[in-house]
Order: C-alpha cells, then sequence, then structure tokens
C-alpha cells in the first residue's frame, strides 16, 4: 500500500513540474504588448490583424508569439521586447507542400495521416529565409510534428 501510494505521489509532483515548466509562456492581452513589437508587426503584415499574443523566454531573452490573421493566413510571429522579428510560421495547405517534404513526413509516419502544414521562416538582418516545414501527423489518436528541411530531409532534433 505504501509503495502505492509513492507511485501516486510521484507521478503527480511530476505532473506539476511538467506543468509549471509549460507555463513559462504566459498570454498578454493585445493592449499590453510593448508599442515596438506592435510596430514591427505592423509594418511586416500591413494588412494582417492581431488575434492573441503570448510571452515567454528564448535563451533567457524575452520574446513575444503573436498570432496574427493576415487574409486567410493563420501566421505566429516571434518579436523580441525592442521590436526584432526573428522568425514566423505560416499555415499552408498540405496540397503547397514540395514533394520531397511530403514524402519525408509521410516515410516519418507511414501509418498516419497528414493533418496541417505550417512552413517556418527565421528572419535575420531583416531578410526572410525559410527555415523549414512542420508537418502535424494523426496517428493512433496522437498528433506528431514532423520538421523537414526545404531539401526533404528530417531537421535534426535539438538538444533541451
Amino acid at each position: 500500500m505504501r509503495t502505492m501510494f509513492q507511485t501516486v505521489a510521484a507521478v503527480f509532483t511530476m505532473a506539476v513540474v511538467v506543468a509549471g515548466g509549460r507555463a513559462e509562456d504566459d498570454k498578454v492581452p493585445l493592449d499590453k504588448l510593448p508599442k515596438a513589437v506592435v510596430d514591427a508587426v505592423k509594418a511586416k503584415f500591413p494588412k494582417a490583424e492581431l488575434k492573441e499574443a503570448e510571452k515567454g523566454k528564448d535563451d533567457g531573452k524575452v520574446e513575444y508569439e503573436i498570432t496574427i490573421k493576415d487574409g486567410e493566413s493563420k501566421i505566429d510571429v516571434d518579436v523580441t521586447e525592442d521590436g526584432t522579428i526573428t522568425g514566423y510560421e505560416k499555415g499552408i495547405a498540405l496540397k503547397d507542400l514540395p514533394k520531397a517534404v511530403s514524402a519525408a513526413a509521410a516515410a516519418k509516419h507511414p501509418k498516419g495521416t497528414a493533418k496541417s502544414a505550417e512552413v517556418v521562416y527565421a528572419v535575420k538582418g531583416g531578410k526572410d529565409t525559410l527555415a523549414y516545414y512542420e508537418v502535424v501527423i494523426e496517428l493512433d489518436g496522437k498528433k506528431h510534428e514532423v520538421e523537414v528541411l526545404p531539401d526533404g530531409k528530417l531537421k535534426p532534433e535539438e538538444k533541451k
């Protein structure tokens, strides 16, 4: 009985620690965003409507993720406190994925079904560079993100 209690306590503690780790990104009301952040997003995407925002830390620096709607596209824009856009993810239709990218994602989870895709851009020195594609595959009721480079190779996993 004591072992069962210890196991339950350990699982509960782990759940609290994991949930606490995810709480690093906090929702931010749009009217509380720094002016530099809003101005940068509006300059890059002048016709976009800001939908929501989160504040978190990336490599110890404060960064905002602003979700916008630009026409029919949903875009998540990463912006530093000083208004520097570091990257963005834009939803795309599965049919618009390059064949090599679709093939690589399908090969990673051959029994899964592709559900959605995004193209991820890095922004450095004001220049946008296609970094990779992110394909969401559903398999056995679970969603798996597959990151594929433009040449069709799987993106190496980042070490945490």
